[in-house]
């Protein structure tokens, strides 16, 4: 295991400077002149635009400017922004917790009621609970975030009050329904996954091996149906907890989230390449983490997988 994992770290790294390099490549060659971005319409001073070039290495060659973020990278450092110069680590460290509070009650929020309302439909096939969760879930799954964000907002923020709508002001109550709809989709896939994954193991011959033995159902059920089962499951549970945690830019600009999501929004709208560039990198990096840690979680599920 050991040697996977290392093994599996090395392999990180080509993808982590490929994916950086290509982002940094298309925001450098497409963005313009970033100068001249941040005064919109209004001419640059010589002198302003003098020290910006040479801050941030704009008079260099593509591969020599990535190299210097490369560098700045491996020493954790992102860059700095073109919107008031600010570190982008620290914007990262002021958004990073926001995020990670809406992403953990999303993923609490889909992978509990998605399983369970999944599993509980596998074991109910053609029945009404079955019917009920296929229609629930693909009525969810229709529905575009923005437009289930926005009718949360005015139903059970504003009409019901049981929410704050907007910003973080309530504390952790502030969060709630920005992750509830935020798995809300995530959910929806996850119950239909568990429920066809439970459903095609139900036929699986151990199964009517272990009815045969007489073992209960619920054993059968919890030990043996539901952990063979969960493997699809997680592997899209850990794609989508890399999506989650690299934040969402729709739901934080609808609840007013100040996250990496919100950042990136903001990035995109100003044209600042270097803050764009650095949320990407983070993105890309929590990605590469979370396969990681899927690829370890099958060994625990399924004690056949081992890895050389």
């Amino acid at each position: 295991m050991g040697r996977y994992v290392a093994r599996r770290l090395l392999q990180m790294l080509p993808v982590i400077i490929g994916t950086t390099f290509l982002v940094f490549a298309l925001v450098t060659e497409m963005g313009g002149d970033p100068v001249q971005n941040l005064y919109g319409e209004r001419p640059v001073p010589e002198s302003i635009r003098v020290a910006l070039t040479a801050q941030y290495h704009l008079d260099e060659p593509l591969p020599v400017r990535y190299g210097y973020y490369l560098g700045g990278l491996i020493q954790g450092d992102f860059g700095t922004s073109l919107s008031g110069s600010r570190p982008i680590s620290e914007m990262i460290a002021d958004a990073w917790p926001e995020t990670l509070r809406i992403a953990g009650i999303a993923f609490v929020f889909e992978m509990i009621i998605g399983v369970a309302a999944g599993v509980m439909a596998g074991m109910r096939r053609g029945k009404f609970l079955d019917n009920l969760v296929l229609l629930s879930t693909l009525t969810v799954i229709a529905v575009p975030i923005f437009v289930l964000g926005q009718v949360s907002q005015i139903f059970l923020g504003v009409k019901a009050g049981i929410f704050p709508v907007s910003g973080t002001n309530e504390g952790f109550v502030s969060y709630l329904l920005p992750g509830l709809v935020l798995g809300s989709v995530s959910l929806a896939y996850i119950a239909r996954l568990a429920r066809a994954s439970v459903a095609e193991n139900l036929r699986m011959d151990y199964v009517r091996t272990a009815k045969a033995k007489g073992l209960a159902p619920s054993r059968i059920t919890g030990v043996h149906v539901l952990r063979n089962s969960l493997i699809p499951v997680v592997t899209f549970l850990g794609a989508d907890l890399g999506t989650l945690m690299g934040g969402a830019i729709v739901t934080e600009r609808i609840f007013n989230i100040p996250g990496v999501g919100y950042n990136l929004f903001k990035a995109i709208q100003i044209e600042d390449g270097p803050a764009l560039v650095g949320f990407v990198t983070l993105l890309v990096i929590v990605y590469v983490v979370m396969a990681l840690v899927v690829d370890l979680l099958y060994a625990v599920l399924d004690p056949r997988i081992r890895y050389a």
